[in-house]
C-alpha cells in the first residue's frame, strides 16, 4: 500500500457500556466496521439491514471476533430490519424500534445506494438512489428523533446523529431543491452522470444534517449532528464501481485497489469518532462557546479531520428548501412526524 492511513484506536473513543445505537448498512464495509468499533466500546448496537441471513453472518463473525480480543464485555449485537427501498417500512421499523428500546445514543445513517446507475423511479416517482442515500435515512432520523431527544436530557448524556456522506458531493451544483424534480434531478446517462446523480444524493445528507443541527440548537437540545466523507474504501460498492469501468475494472479493482484503498477498519475510522471520539465529548463540556460548538453541524474527513464541504452543502437556503420538499414529498406519500 502507498499510503499510509491513520487507524482509530479504541483509546480515542469514550466507553460506551450502557448506550445504545444504530448504524444501518452494518454487515458489510464501512458499517460492519463501525458496528465492531462500537460494540468493543460496550454499547448495544442494532445493525440495520434488510437481509437476516447476511446480516446474522456478519453479527456472528464480529462477535466471534471480539470475543477472541477479549473486547466483548457487555456488548450485544442485535439486527434491526430495515429496507431502505421503502420509507414506508422504515417509518415502521423506527416506530417498532422506539416500542422497544427505552434510550437511542448513537444513530449512523452509513446506508448507501451501491450500483453506479442506471436509476430508476420507484412507484412514488421518486429516483431510487435518493429514496436509499437520502429519503429513508430522513424517515429514520425524524422518526427516532423524539427518542434520540429523550435520551438527550438524561445525565452525562452524550447523543450523536451522523450522516456518512461522501466526497463525491462536491462534484455537483445545484441552485435549488424546491419541488420533486429537483429531488430527482440526474445528470446524465454516462458514468460521469451517475456519479454526479449520486453526488447529489450524497450532498443532500450534508444538507440534511447541517439543517437537522441548526433546529435541534434552536430548541437548545443537546445532539451534536456530524456529517462526514470515510474515505476511498474498498466495500462491495467501490468494488462494484471499479468493475462497472469498461475494460479496465478488473485492472483497477485487482491493483490500483490495494494501492489507493483503505481496509473496512481504517475507513471506518471516521465514522466511529464521529459517533463516539472522546474529542466531540470533550468540546461539548468546554466553557469556552466556539470550542463547544466545534463539531455541531460539522464535516469530518479522513482521519476524523474537521474540513470544509462544498459552497451548496453551506448554503442555508437549500438546506431549508430540501428539509421542506422531502417533509413535502413524504406527506404525499401518507408519512408524517
Amino acid at each position: 500500500m502507498f499510503f499510509s492511513w491513520k487507524v482509530i484506536t479504541e483509546d480515542e473513543l469514550v466507553d460506551l457500556h450502557g448506550k445504545v445505537a444504530i448504524v444501518t448498512g452494518g454487515n458489510t464495509g464501512i458499517g460492519y466496521a463501525t458496528v465492531e468499533f462500537l460494540a468493543q466500546k460496550g454499547a448495544r448496537v442494532y445493525m440495520g439491514s434488510r437481509n437476516q441471513v447476511k446480516a446474522q453472518k456478519a453479527i456472528e463473525e464480529i462477535e466471534a471476533k471480539l470475543q477472541k480480543s477479549g473486547n466483548y464485555d457487555q456488548a450485544s449485537i442485535h439486527w434491526l430490519q430495515l429496507d431502505l427501498l421503502d420509507p414506508r417500512s422504515v417509518k415502521e421499523a423506527a416506530t417498532k424500534f422506539i416500542a422497544k428500546e427505552k434510550r437511542l445514543d448513537i444513530l449512523v445513517n452509513n446506508a448507501c445506494h451501491y450500483s453506479v446507475g442506471p436509476y430508476k423511479l420507484n412507484e412514488d416517482g421518486l429516483l431510487d438512489v435518493m429514496v436509499v442515500n437520502h429519503i429513508s435515512p430522513f424517515v429514520l432520523t425524524e422518526t427516532l428523533l423524539s427518542l434520540l431527544r429523550q435520551t438527550a436530557t438524561l445525565e452525562d448524556s452524550d447523543v450523536r446523529i451522523v450522516n456518512v456522506s461522501s466526497a463525491a458531493h462536491t462534484f455537483v451544483a445545484t441552485e435549488s431543491f424546491v419541488g420533486k424534480e429537483n429531488l430527482n434531478k440526474q445528470f446524465g446517462d454516462s458514468l460521469s452522470g451517475y456519479i454526479a446523480t449520486c453526488g447529489y444524493s450524497k450532498l443532500a445528507n450534508i444538507l440534511h444534517i447541517k439543517h437537522l443541527q441548526t433546529r435541534l440548537n434552536a430548541q437548545s437540545t443537546p445532539i451534536t449532528c456530524l456529517a462526514l466523507h470515510p474515505g476511498t474504501v474498498m466495500t462491495e460498492g467501490a468494488s462494484g464501481f471499479l468493475n462497472s469501468v469498461p475494460f479496465l475494472g478488473f485492472f483497477l479493482e485487482r491493483f490500483l485497489g490495494p494501492a489507493f484503498f483503505m481496509s473496512w477498519k481504517q475507513g471506518a475510522g471516521t465514522s466511529a469518532f464521529a459517533a463516539a471520539g472522546k474529542a466531540v465529548a470533550e468540546a461539548r463540556k468546554s466553557k469556552d462557546e466556539v470550542e463547544r460548538r466545534k463539531y455541531e453541524g460539522g464535516y469530518l474527513v479522513p482521519v476524523a479531520n474537521i474540513s470544509e464541504p462544498s459552497t451548496y452543502a453551506n448554503n442555508g437556503r437549500l438546506q431549508r428548501e430540501l428539509y421542506e420538499t422531502t417533509i413535502e414529498v413524504l406527506g404525499e406519500m401518507g408519512i408524517v412526524f
